[in-house]
């Protein structure tokens, strides 16, 4: 299992997916560009010491990154069709998500082979970035029996 994060721009919502990644063991790639320096100050201080137990690979584009996995992408959108809590998991699912103000673009998300939403009460649009992964990287651990003991 993978997280991946197509051109974050909040320091703060990376850091701490670097912090949930550690936590859970899995490795986070990163879809440039970002949207702030990797060294940001805030970036480290959302990460605090987690980030160096994960591990994190950094992608100059969309097309490096898919030269690099050939494995099943699974994008969380606001905009989905499909539940969360509808899809079966696999160990080596990418959960890719996208940047904070623009999602995707049309290719990536043509280029995923499933698109998940979590259900929000009618009214309210989406979650914050770190909280959306969580929520989605948790479901799939625990339908693949991969959540730490």
């Amino acid at each position: 299992m993978r997280v991946a994060l197509y051109q974050p721009e909040i320091p703060g919502n990376v850091g701490a997916v670097l912090r949930l990644a550690a936590c859970f063991g899995v490795e986070v790639d990163l879809i440039e560009p970002l949207g702030f320096g990797f060294s940001d100050k805030r970036l480290k201080r959302a990460g605090m010491d987690y980030a160096d137990h994960v591990a994190v690979t950094r992608h100059a584009d969309w097309g490096q990154f898919r030269a690099n996995y050939a494995g099943r992408i699974i994008l969380l959108s606001s905009k989905a069709p499909t539940s969360l809590y509808s899809a079966t998991f696999a160990s080596d699912d990418i959960l890719l998500a996208g940047s904070e103000s623009a999602g995707v673009p049309d290719e990536v998300r043509d280029a995923c082979d499933l698109a998940l939403r979590i259900p929000l009460i009618v009214g309210l649009r989406s979650l914050n970035l770190g909280m959306a992964t969580g929520i989605a990287l948790a479901e799939a651990l625990r339908q693949t029996e991969g959540l730490p003991t």
